[in-house]
């Protein structure tokens, strides 16, 4: 078998265990009542850094983020602000946040990379596969009709054709276009 390697140079951080940006920006993060210093969600609400941070909207409750590992191209989270690991630590209000920026997500996602469908998923503890168990999140995942190939299976390969930068850059720009 042929071996190829794919530059993936974001991947290091998490490889490493250092995720750690530190920036003039990153200096005074302003962490809300009950965060955890530790969990990555609750540092991107203190952060202001949006961008290093892969921040794309920010609501009164929530918050969006592009996955630094993606599944797949345009792979987001969407994440209440307050440090919560159950359904049932949300108020009504939150969730009913959560669930319109699911909404608002898709419809931004659709007009930016035109998937042909989506995965969208809640994992909710460590054995359902929760990497994050604390901090409640939802992932969507755009799909394409032959997005699934031999390479994850026979290559153990999985291609993400568009940066990180670059796909929040389309999505910040198109939400500031929009009413």
């Amino acid at each position: 078998m042929r071996h190829e390697q794919i530059w993936a140079p974001w991947r290091l951080g998490y490889i490493t265990g250092n995720l750690d940006e530190v920036d003039a920006l990153e200096a005074e993060l302003q962490f809300p009542a009950g965060a955890d210093r530790d969990c990555f969600l609750c540092q991107a609400v203190a952060s202001r850094a949006d961008r290093q941070r892969h921040v794309v909207r920010r609501g009164e409750h929530t918050i969006t983020i592009l996955n630094r590992y993606p599944y797949n191209n345009g792979h987001l989270l969407i994440a209440p602000r307050c440090h919560r690991g159950r359904l049932d630590e949300l108020d009504a209000a939150v969730h009913l946040a959560c669930a319109e920026e699911l909404c608002r997500m898709t419809r931004l996602l659709e007009r930016v990379l035109r998937p042909e469908g989506f995965n969208v998923g809640l994992n909710l503890g460590k054995v359902a596969g929760a990497g994050l168990p604390g901090h409640l999140h939802w992932h969507i995942v755009p799909r394409w009709n032959g997005d699934t190939n031999f390479m994850p299976t026979l290559a153990a390969v999985k291609v993400i054709p568009q940066a990180l930068d670059a796909l929040w850059e389309a999505l910040t720009e198109e939400l500031a276009s929009l009413p």
